[in-house]
């Protein structure tokens, strides 16, 4: 009885979203976003005509079941046995044809449901890879994936399901309503009054109903995020030793889950033995009827075994009618949300891009003019900048941490847009072309913190490049100083890694960072702190192992440590929105001042 009192909270909660949706002209967007909804579903309108057709079958099949059953049992109460063995087989070949049909439509509705669930997902998975960065970091991790996933879900769910759930439905409840109505009309009435009455009634229990489950969604969210965190940061917590006050947060948590659940529990008590008694009240009341039918010898035994079966069909049809308003509104926000993702701006892509593919062997310079931009308006991370850095050089941007060091890698992946000025890469023959989505193959990029997935080093390296040979793996692991440890796992290149690098240390999990954009081979290195987690000899033995491996690479790096900026040939300061091009005596101060 919960389920069905919070299949009635559902429905009028949805009748006044619609009432207000009408009110504030916002209707059309429900209509907007089933119209999207449908244009997924209209790929496969011969599948659901068809799972139409199957389910309509279906319900006439268990209607001439359920009138040769009538048929059958008056025949046994009346010893009229001839015609008995025609009304079994009707029976039997019914309910058999029906159960084939219903299972059948389960397996259509499946099939239909994980396709385009797949198909959703898919065309999402590809917008958001290409939404615009600024644009698609407003919306948590969080929150994208359970649009991905949730969202999807309901939509491809009810993207089949709802047109032929209504017409399947309404169809159920008038052949079964003007069945009952062909025996007796005033039963067939009884019969309709039980599903209304009893949806009538629950709306008096839904306020109180609401509360309790507000408080138990919100408890039980708070819990889980407490849980969340807890494990997230085991290894902080167990480095302070504070274990056992975080075992009494969990138990005071679960007393107070505890409370709200019995209380919401006995509270469903109390509304199901309600609702049980008022539909105890119509089920006594039409049985109480068929008796007095019977008793008056207006209909037989069979003509009540009918009435009765039909009359719990009945209701079950009126609420499939009535439960279609929720799912209605569900799909549409969920498609809402779907599509607000859909509708981010895009990356710039400029084709143009691939024509300097030819040139990479030679080198690509890295040039910035007169570059600004901003996160927030008003709030400038770089203002009125230049940058350069050609081929076979190692240019170094330093400065505190937050001034912009990051902000620059971004513009240089096309990740963002200066606000003003140009960032270009230029070709060696003076082609030029500006930093967007299509130079990044020009690129090998190291981020900070650890980069390093979950699986094997080899399936780690073979992230940017699936073809690469064993080979070509050991060469680019030997290049970023790994292979000396790699090659003693047992299983080397196919040894195992955890999740976030565990079995590895910080300075290992970058260098096979550092060994996974080698790999990638791309004219332009980027290490963002990529070297911080290493002792100075392997730092300078990798950058040197780079820059010989091929003398037009360019490669830039942001860092705090002095051993770099000597190796450097450029250096960069990024302070108060500036990039400023430091001298050499100046890099050497500052060498000296660390």
């Amino acid at each position: 009885m919960d389920q069905h009192t919070d299949e009635n909270k559902a429905f009028f909660n949805s009748l006044h979203t619609l009432r207000v949706k009408i009110k504030d002209g916002t209707f059309h967007e429900i209509l907007e976003d089933w119209r999207w909804i449908f244009s997924y579903s209209k790929r496969y309108k011969g599948a659901i005509l068809f799972y139409v057709l199957l389910g309509v079958f279906s319900t006439s099949l268990g209607l001439v079941a359920s009138v040769a059953s009538k048929y059958m049992v008056d025949i046994i109460t009346g010893y009229q046995t001839e015609k008995l063995g025609i009304f079994i087989g009707l029976t039997v070949g019914s309910a058999l044809f029906s159960l084939i049909f219903s299972n059948l439509i389960g397996r259509i509705s499946t099939k239909l449901s994980i396709d385009i669930n797949n198909d959703i997902q898919a065309d999402i998975f590809d917008q958001i890879i290409d939404v615009d960065w600024k644009a698609i970091n407003k919306y948590s991790n969080g929150d994208i994936l359970n649009r991905f996933n949730g969202d999807v879900g309901t939509v491809s769910g009810n993207a089949i399901g709802w047109l032929p759930s209504i017409i399947i439905s309404i169809y159920n409840f008038i052949v079964t309503f003007f069945l009952i109505w062909h025996y007796n009309k005033v039963m067939s009435l009884l019969a309709f009054a039980s599903a209304p009455i009893m949806l009538l009634m629950s709306k008096y229990l839904i306020t109180k109903q609401r509360e309790y489950s507000k408080k138990v969604r919100e408890t039980s969210s708070e819990m889980m995020s407490f849980e969340v965190e807890t494990f997230y940061n085991f290894d902080t917590i167990k480095s302070f030793g504070v274990m056992e006050s975080y075992g009494r947060k969990l138990r005071d948590w679960q007393k107070k889950f505890k409370k709200l659940s019995l209380d919401y529990n006995l509270f469903t008590i109390k509304t199901g033995i309600f609702m049980s008694l008022m539909g105890m009240v119509i089920q006594y009341a039409a049985f109480g009827y068929c008796l007095f039918l019977m008793w008056t010898h207006q209909i037989t035994y069979g003509t009540m075994t009918l009435f009765l079966e039909q009359r719990g069909r009945l209701a079950g049809a009126f609420n499939s009618v009535v439960g279609i308003i929720p799912s209605f509104l569900t799909s549409s926000v969920s498609a809402h949300r779907i599509r607000e993702l859909i509708d981010l701006p895009r990356e710039r892509h400029i084709p143009e891009s691939e024509e300097l593919r030819e040139l990479a062997e030679e080198g690509v310079e890295v040039r910035m003019t007169d570059v600004s931009f901003a996160y927030l308006e008003g709030q400038q991370v770089i203002q009125n900048s230049d940058f350069r850095a050609a081929p076979g050089e190692i240019v170094a941007l330093v400065g505190p941490s937050g001034e912009g060091k990051t902000t620059m890698i971004r513009l240089m992946l096309g990740l963002i847009r200066p606000d003003e000025g140009v960032a270009l890469l230029r070709g060696s023959d003076g082609r030029e072309v500006e930093m967007n989505a299509d130079s990044r193959y020009l690129f090998s990029y190291v981020p900070q913190g650890n980069t390093v997935l979950s699986g094997t080093v080899a399936e780690n390296m073979r992230m940017v490049k699936e073809d690469a040979t064993d080979e070509e793996i050991v060469e680019a692991l030997k290049i970023a100083c790994a292979w000396d440890f790699v090659s003693k796992m047992p299983e080397g290149i196919n040894c195992k890694i955890g999740e976030r690098g565990r079995g590895f240390s910080e300075g290992q999990a970058q260098r096979i960072a550092i060994a996974r954009a080698v790999l990638r081979d791309a004219p332009i290195l980027l290490l963002d702190e990529a070297t911080s987690a290493l002792d100075v000899t392997t730092e300078r033995q990798v950058l040197r192992n780079i820059v010989q491996r091929r003398p037009n690479k360019v490669c830039i790096v942001t860092t705090h440590r002095p051993t770099v900026i000597n190796l450097c040939q450029r250096v960069y300061r990024v302070m108060e929105t500036h990039v400023t091009e430091l001298s050499e005596e100046e890099s050497s101060r500052m060498v000296m001042d660390f």
